[in-house]
């Protein structure tokens, strides 16, 4: 189930978002040519990752920040970048761009600091932006919780895009981060579960002053969750496979 955009138009550019895509695109070029060299690799997230029982010494501690910039593979990378192209622009809409940045590392920082609390004698390096998008998913939720959003959903063979709030989307995916957490040993099948609980976790928290300036509940009740501004209308063109009818 892949969120593939919202309704939720921004008013201005997205220059930190976009930004922020470029430089994980490019940094994840820089090395791309090094995957297949399990051991170089190994080296440079053990170098630039989160590495818990690195942290726990206090040792490595600028993997916090730089972590949120390596990525383990293409499909990581993309979903990552998907993820934050849908939600972010919106949040930067409402914080301004070095607003939106300060919440988008913060984020980040509180999802590494609670994966190496979850476990803090892992020597397994923690690479991935999802722990600070994770924070932007979780700002939006608060701010635009009815939100329209496009799911593409894919089962076997079967695929189709449907319209759901944002509050089940985000809602869906939070739950399924915290009872994988739950399920077994921090990092278990390579996914940091903690970090994205803790990501989402400080952006409920840090969207909260930017949503008792636009009123608290009273944005809520006036806005009913819904975008504070018209939302996008999509026009669906009809397929140009031809019809088929079943005759009698």
């Amino acid at each position: 189930m892949f969120p593939i955009r919202d309704h939720n138009p921004s008013e201005r550019k997205p220059w930190v978002t976009l930004t922020l895509i470029v430089v994980n695109c490019l940094v994840f070029l820089g090395y791309a040519g090094s995957l297949g060299d399990e051991a170089a690799i190994y080296v440079l997230f053990w170098d630039w990752g989160v590495v818990p029982v690195k942290i726990s010494h206090g040792v490595g501690l600028s993997g916090l920040f730089t972590a949120m910039f390596l990525h383990a593979g293409l499909m990581h990378l993309g979903g990552n970048m998907l993820f934050l192209w849908v939600f972010g622009d919106n949040l930067e809409d409402r914080l301004g761009h070095l607003g939106f940045l300060i919440f988008y590392l913060a984020a980040g920082l509180g999802a590494g600091l609670l994966e190496v609390l979850a476990a803090p004698a892992s020597e397994v390096p923690m690479v991935g932006a999802s722990g600070a998008i994770a924070g932007v998913m979780g700002g939006y939720l608060m701010l635009f919780p009815r939100a329209r959003v496009d799911v593409l959903v894919i089962f076997i063979v079967f695929f189709r895009i449907f319209v759901v709030p944002a509050w089940l989307v985000l809602g869906i995916w939070f739950l399924l981060q915290f009872f994988s957490g739950l399920a077994g040993p921090a990092g278990q099948g390579g996914v940091a579960y903690w970090a994205h609980v803790g990501g989402f976790l400080v952006g409920l928290v840090a969207i909260l002053p930017a949503w008792m300036r636009a009123g608290g509940p009273r944005f809520w009740s006036q806005t009913g969750g819904h975008p504070d501004h018209p939302a996008t209308r999509y026009r669906l063109t009809e397929s140009p496979i031809p019809k088929v009818r079943r005759r009698r």
